[in-house]
């Protein structure tokens, strides 16, 4: 119970929910339109700190921004916070590195179809790592609430659920019709990473299929690096302005990664390699091969390039690109 009688969750609330002191970074950021391309290496060395509370974009396998999880391991960052919103094989990556040591947990550990990370699952189950449980939609409500710049946002999920008792959800009678909601608190994460399909050297962005919470993340957080398939111009961004999805007042830093969500889906650009993703699931059974795995695929790796040569180059991805143009084109009939 709380102080003044509300119900609450105890679950530890791992980032702090006030607008206004929130305000006051976002007063002092930098709205400039200028040139932010630079290195993916650069943007993360930049912008992500040790300590940090990190978000990705993306939902589940599509549109995640695997390349920058790389380079966090090869960075070496640590005791960072995360959101765990609809993550897979970005969860995965960051186990494998302990990059946090705390996490929000919306959807973890779990590859959806393709089965559960017995390397997440050893991290997570070791007990080094603080959890606050929430669910998907929750975290976007979280997210919304700091788009917003207001400290929570009010909903009727978690109710009487298992999922309230260990969040750091508040319940409270609305003062309009006499019933329970569950207020969620305003998230703010120090710096997001975004994968888009376009974005000019500006960071006006676009994104297309399923769009997830990415634009209340970009206005939620305080540093936001974005990687993307291609640059494009900014005049292009201007014949169509309903399609930037993402406005480049809110951006730090603009790193063109082409396939930047493989072994992932790309909609509309390439399918995921799931005989690679397989091969994590397989190896990661035993710690010994799997940190070998790691050191050849990631920290021998200079960039995500090199990665996709290692793993079929650009055969591999070229067939899949036409795996996900045949999938549209029969979805499309």
């Amino acid at each position: 119970m709380t102080a003044n009688g509300l119900n609450q969750g105890k679950g530890e609330l791992f980032s702090d929910p006030d607008p206004d002191r929130a305000r006051e970074f976002f007063h002092q950021k930098s709205r400039k339109m200028k040139d932010k391309t630079m290195p993916l290496a650069k943007a993360v060395e930049t912008f992500m700190h040790d300590g940090d509370y990190l978000a990705l974009g993306g939902f589940g396998g599509n549109r995640a921004p695997i390349a920058a999880c790389h380079e966090i391991l090869r960075q070496g960052r640590n005791r960072m916070g995360l959101a765990g919103h609809t993550m897979t094989h970005e969860f995965e990556i960051l186990c494998a590195g302990e990059v946090f040591d705390r996490v929000d947990v919306g959807y973890i550990v779990g590859l959806e179809a393709r089965g559960m990370s017995p390397c997440a699952r050893r991290y997570m189950q070791r007990g080094g790592v603080k959890v606050t449980e929430w669910s998907n939609y929750a975290l976007s409500a979280r997210l919304r609430a700091a788009a917003m710049g207001v400290p929570f946002m009010p909903a009727r999920n978690l109710l009487g659920s298992d999922t309230f008792e260990h969040s750091a959800g508040i319940l409270m009678d609305c003062p309009f019709t006499g019933r329970k909601l569950c207020l969620h608190p305003a998230l703010y994460p120090d710096v997001a990473v975004i994968h888009v399909h376009e974005s000019d050297i500006y960071g006006n962005c676009r994104i297309r299929g399923i769009l997830k919470s990415d634009n209340d993340l970009a206005r939620a957080s305080k540093r936001v690096i974005i990687t993307c398939e291609r640059l494009i111009s900014t005049e292009e961004i201007r014949r169509s302005p309903s399609e930037t999805t993402i406005p480049f007042f809110l951006v730090d830093a603009v790193c063109e990664v082409p396939f930047g969500n493989y072994p992932g889906n790309m909609p509309y650009e390439y399918f995921s390699d799931e005989e690679h993703l397989r091969e994590w699931l397989k190896i990661e059974e035993d710690p010994v091969a799997f940190r070998k795995f790691l050191q050849r695929n990631i920290y021998d790796s200079k960039d995500h390039h090199e990665y996709i040569e290692k793993n079929g180059g650009m055969k591999k991805m070229l067939w899949l690109r036409g795996v996900e143009h045949l999938l549209y084109k029969e979805a499309a009939q």
